[in-house]
């Protein structure tokens, strides 16, 4: 499964791994993810997403969570 978050679209980017003499090798910076269950007030079912720390303060902001 790759790491989005379901709410932002949040993704894995890349970047450069900087040695102290400045040599540059390939890295990966991760979003910062939870799973989070979040229930449906109309239908009563429940959905599990991964959402970043930055969306589940969005879905809070909304009242969702």
């Amino acid at each position: 499964m790759a790491r989005i978050c379901e709410v932002t679209g949040k993704k894995t980017s890349t970047g450069n791994r900087r040695s102290h003499s400045m040599r540059s090798t390939k890295r990966k910076f991760y979003p910062n993810l939870f799973y989070k269950n979040i229930k449906d007030p109309e239908t009563g079912l429940v959905y599990r997403i991964r959402v970043s720390a930055k969306g589940l303060r969005t879905l809070r902001k909304h009242g969702i969570v």
